[in-house]
């Protein structure tokens, strides 16, 4: 878990939200391996060392059923353009398929060219039209002061 959040944390910088990441290691831990897992992930090993990662989990369309979100993919800055990403998100897609879900989801923020183009190549359906809405953690501990 160590190095999944490794690479958690870099994906956050090249975002421009270093300081976002509020996970810890042992979260991540109990969050994927506990007696309630959230989500699961798979790994890109080189030489011994974890330098990509595909992180999901199940969610519910109350249309579609049962669909996969993929929460992040992430290859190491020094492997990228190497095939680990195109690996990643293929072995997600064919455990998808094989598990019958009725889509596939992710979010790619709109500055991100490279993702784009990287998506574009599986014919994606990149999305304008829908709005992400969220509540961040603080607002969520303070619902009810403010009703």
């Amino acid at each position: 878990m160590p190095e999944v959040l490794r690479l958690v944390r870099q994906l956050a910088e090249y975002e421009k939200a270093s300081g976002e990441v509020e996970t810890t290691v042992d979260e991540m831990r109990e969050d994927a391996f506990g007696t309630n897992p959230v989500f699961d992930f798979f790994v890109a090993e080189l030489n011994g060392r974890i330098m990509g990662i595909a992180i999901y989990y199940i969610k519910y369309s109350t249309w579609k059923g049962k669909c996969l979100f993929l929460e992040d993919i992430v290859v190491d800055e020094e492997q990228r353009g190497k095939g680990l990403g195109h690996r990643l998100f293929q072995e997600v897609i064919v455990m998808a398929k094989a598990a019958g879900y009725r889509r596939m989801e992710w979010q790619v923020l709109d500055w991100n060219e490279p993702a784009m183009r990287f998506y574009q190549k599986y014919n994606a359906v990149l999305d304008p039209e829908w709005i992400n809405g969220k509540l961040t953690f603080d607002q969520l501990q303070a619902f009810g002061e403010v009703l």
